[in-house]
C-alpha cells in the first residue's frame, strides 16, 4: 500500500469575523426539470480576493447569509463542499463552484427557509455574497493521486466534491480505476446526469453506478441504497475494493456511513475500517445496528464527510 500523503492546504484565510465578497456568475438547476428536489450548481467569482486559487478539491467554502435570527443574532455560517477542481471551475482559478439544495417541505411541496441554502438559490447572476474559507484539511485527494484507485459513495448534494475530484483525476490523465456510487430517491433527482454519463462513456476506467431507492427493487424486494451496491454491484466493485491501493470516500447525509461500513465488513473488506470492542472476533452478520453505528470507525484508507 503506497503511503497516503495529503497536500498542504491553506485554511481560514477568511473567517466569519473577516469574510470577503464573491460574485455569482452561475446559478442553474443540475437535476431534471421535473424533479421535486431543486438542486442548483453555483459558481462564484473570487477575483481580486486572497481566496483566488486557494481552494483544493474536497475543501469547503463558507457562506454568510444576511439578516438575523429570532434572537437578533447574525445567521450562522454554512459550509458547502466545493464542486470544482483545484485549478478552479472550468480551469479558471478565480472561479469556485458548489452544489446547493433548496429546502422544501416534502409533504405539501412548499419551500421553507433553510436560511442559507434558499438565500443562495434565490441569488441572480451579478449578486454579491459574503464568503469564508477554505475549510477542511483531510477530505482531500492524495498528492500522489496516480498511486491509488478510488471508490466514491454519495447521496444528494454529497456528490459535490466528487464532481471536482473526478474532473481533477481525469484531466491529470488518471489510468487507475474510479467508481462513483450515487444514491437518490428518483431518477429525476440524479445530479449532473449528463456530465457523469459522458465521463463513463469516454473513460473505461470510470464506473458510474446509480442507486434509485423509490423506483427500483432488488431481487429480494428490498430497496436500492448506496450501501447495497457493495453486495449488489460486485462485478464492478469487487475488483476495485479488493486492490490494496484503493481508497474510499463517502459524502452525504449522516447515517449513510453505517450501512456502507457494515456491508464492507460483511464482504470482508475490513482494511477500510477500525473495529472496536469484540467486533473483529464476531461474524459481521451478527453485529447489532447499535454496534454498527457506535463501534466502527473509518481507517486511514477511508475518508468520510457526513452532515
Amino acid at each position: 500500500m503506497p503511503e497516503i500523503v495529503l497536500p498542504e492546504v491553506e485554511l481560514n484565510i477568511h473567517t466569519p469575523k473577516n469574510p470577503t465578497e464573491a460574485m455569482v456568475v452561475e446559478n442553474y438547476v443540475c437535476t431534471a426539470e421535473s424533479s421535486p428536489n431543486i438542486v442548483r450548481h453555483m459558481t462564484f467569482d473570487i477575483s481580486g480576493t486572497d481566496l483566488e486559487g486557494k481552494f483544493r478539491v474536497g475543501q469547503s467554502i463558507g457562506v454568510l447569509p444576511p439578516g438575523e435570527n429570532e434572537k437578533g443574532r447574525p445567521h450562522k455560517l454554512r459550509l458547502y463542499s466545493v464542486s470544482s477542481p483545484s485549478k478552479g471551475e472550468g480551469g479558471e482559478r478565480h472561479l469556485v463552484s458548489t452544489t446547493v439544495k433548496r429546502a422544501m417541505d416534502e409533504v405539501d411541496g412548499t419551500f421553507y427557509m433553510g436560511i442559507c441554502s434558499n438565500y443562495l438559490c434565490n441569488l441572480k447572476i451579478g449578486d454579491k455574497v459574503k464568503v469564508t474559507g477554505p475549510s477542511g484539511k483531510r477530505y482531500l485527494l492524495p498528492e500522489n493521486i496516480h498511486d491509488f484507485n478510488y471508490v466514491f459513495f454519495a447521496t444528494g448534494t454529497g456528490i459535490a466534491p466528487f464532481r471536482g475530484m473526478i474532473i481533477e483525476l481525469f484531466e491529470a490523465g488518471f489510468k487507475g480505476e474510479v467508481a462513483l456510487v450515487f444514491g437518490c430517491p428518483y431518477r429525476t433527482d440524479v445530479l449532473y446526469p449528463k456530465f457523469f454519463s459522458e465521463m463513463a462513456q469516454e473513460n473505461e476506467n470510470f464506473h458510474y453506478i446509480k442507486m434509485i431507492s423509490r423506483e427500483d427493487r432488488r431481487e429480494d424486494g428490498s430497496k436500492y441504497y448506496v450501501q447495497t451496491a457493495i453486495d449488489g454491484e460486485t462485478e464492478t466493485l469487487d475488483p476495485i475494493l479488493s486492490k490494496e491501493n484503493t481508497l474510499i470516500y463517502l459524502c452525504g447525509m449522516k447515517g449513510m456511513e453505517s450501512g456502507i461500513y457494515h456491508n464492507l465488513a460483511k464482504r470482508g473488506y475490513l482494511d477500510y475500517l477500525v473495529l472496536k470492542g469484540d467486533l473483529a472476533e464476531r461474524d459481521p452478520k451478527d453485529w447489532s445496528w447499535e454496534e454498527v453505528k457506535t463501534q466502527i470507525k473509518p481507517s486511514p484508507r477511508t475518508f468520510e464527510e457526513v452532515y
